[in-house]
């Protein structure tokens, strides 16, 4: 193997390893990680280091707009600017997984400040142990009142977290009998919140007040614990809920059911939730690898994702291009390509509002289930904007993305004129190291050789550049990852 063949396979690599872990990558940052080697790209993507582009205290001092968080266009818009500008793509990857599984809305609980907290939880607890961050999703005020547990009492239990907790975050259904249901639930009473606005019974969930008890915290209320005696998946004591989380996490079932949701986001697209209890997994060999790493290493999601991440399994061609992005890992890559932003702007606000369109509303998924993903994501109407979206992004050259982009091509060809096929190859290797089937390349080609010759030093040049990178944007293979 030549030198060349190998820097490109490794190359093609780390794409794969940052289209999953993260949102893509430039050709400046994939070649930042590649230095690093196969497993040094690993390390980096686990210990970033720097996260944020821009320091958070400076956006709330010359960007207002993105810390009104009571409403839901600003709150999605924060989180949204911070993907789209971290240095360490692999925690908010982690987040919008955590945030897709334990699917919270603020549409029901009116508004963001509370969100964009839980979304904090997730990046710092999402690649720990299983058990610490399920409990501290219990604790969480965001989840205890979108799931009603403030009014989960003793001697008059409410069945919402406790069902979902086994249902839908932790085990699956089929693992677990109604009793347990309603076990669980008692072993919660009294997780609710300190601050709960003095309103009636029925009001309770939410507040009238848009501009107040927006930090909600935590309160274990020990009067309203129930404290007999409860049976739990086999098990009888006087459980609390952090000893159910530990019930739940040692048994077989919860690594499988959450192995298969990060087969399902970080590997290839996997069946719907609703049809797991009947169908097993694709590839029940990368299950059971995680479920060896969560046992050996304390439960930790980390040591699962990086088992996979290691593993032939992960690392072989049938993976890659494998999943239907998300709107969100569109939107976001597009965005992280053409080096959108640099601080804070109006555009932010329609880059949030595009993955609603596109069927990915942020911070409010439609139910309790979160989005299933894979053909979900497809339909007449998202792929219309999915591909205005990619196609209007790329096709600003002020953008220091696209800007680097005509550069890189411009130096690889010195001598100024660049033919239509080593054109099509440059922008598709600049674009992510993207692989498309050989008829889009042929249709793609067919189109540059209409253009003829470029030469990227020119404004003409450049403006053909452009309209390529839009046409490559456009095709099916770049709504995969």
């Amino acid at each position: 193997m030549t030198t060349a063949t190998k820097t490109g396979t490794d190359l093609d690599l780390i794409a794969h390893l940052l289209r999953r872990a993260g949102f893509g990558a430039t050709r400046d940052e994939l070649e930042e990680y590649a230095a690093l080697g196969y497993d040094g790209a690993i390390d980096r993507l686990f210990n970033p280091g720097d996260r944020d582009a821009m320091p958070t205290d400076l956006i709330r001092r010359y960007h207002p707009d993105q810390s009104i968080t009571q409403i839901a266009p600003s709150s999605g818009s924060v989180w949204m600017y911070r993907m789209t500008t971290t240095k360490a793509p692999f925690e908010e990857k982690i987040a919008l997984f955590w945030h897709r599984v334990f699917a919270t809305g603020q549409t029901k609980l009116i508004q963001g400040k509370v969100m964009l907290t839980q979304i904090d939880m997730f990046r710092k607890y999402g690649l720990g142990s299983f058990r610490d961050l399920l409990i501290q999703l219990s604790r969480d005020p965001a989840m205890i009142l979108w799931l009603d547990n403030q009014d989960n009492h003793k001697g008059a239990i409410n069945e919402n977290y406790g069902r979902e907790i086994l249902e839908l975050f932790a085990m699956g259904v089929g693992n677990y009998s109604e009793d347990d249901v309603k076990e669980c639930a008692r072993a919660f009473t009294g997780w609710t919140i300190a601050n709960m606005p003095y309103m009636s019974i029925k009001m309770r969930n939410n507040t009238l007040r848009p501009y107040g008890y927006v930090a909600w915290q935590y309160r274990y209320d020990e009067s309203d614990h129930d404290e007999g005696d409860k049976t739990f998946l086999g098990e009888t004591g006087n459980f609390n809920g952090e000893d159910v989380i530990e019930i739940i996490c040692k048994n077989q079932a919860t690594p499988r059911f959450i192995a298969r949701h990060l087969y399902h986001h970080f590997i290839a697209d996997e069946l719907p939730v609703p049809q797991w209890p009947f169908e097993g997994p694709k590839d029940p060999d990368a299950i059971q690898l995680m479920v060896d790493a969560y046992f050996a290493n304390d439960y930790s999601i980390g040591a699962m994702l990086r088992a996979v991440f290691e593993s032939d399994i992960f690392k072989s061609e049938a993976t890659r291009f494998a999943r239907i992005k998300s709107p969100v890992e569109l939107v976001v890559g597009t965005l992280r390509l053409a080096g959108a932003y640099d601080w804070p702007t109006s555009d932010i606000f329609k880059a949030t509002a595009a993955c609603g369109y596109m069927g990915q509303p942020l911070l409010a998924p439609a139910s309790v289930e979160g989005w299933m993903g894979g053909e979900d994501w497809i339909s007449t109407g998202s792929m219309v904007q999915r591909i205005n979206f990619a196609s209007d992004t790329m096709g600003d050259r002020t953008k220091k993305g696209v800007k680097s982009i005509i550069d890189r091509i411009a130096d690889r060809h010195p001598t100024g004129s660049v033919d239509p096929e080593a054109l099509v190859d440059d922008c598709l290797d600049l674009a992510g190291s993207l692989r498309v089937g050989s008829d889009t390349r042929d249709g793609i080609v067919i189109y540059a050789r209409e253009q003829g010759d470029v030469d990227p030093r020119t404004e003409d040049g450049a403006d053909k550049i452009v309209s390529l990178l839009q046409l490559i944007v456009s095709t099916r293979e770049y709504q995969l990852v």
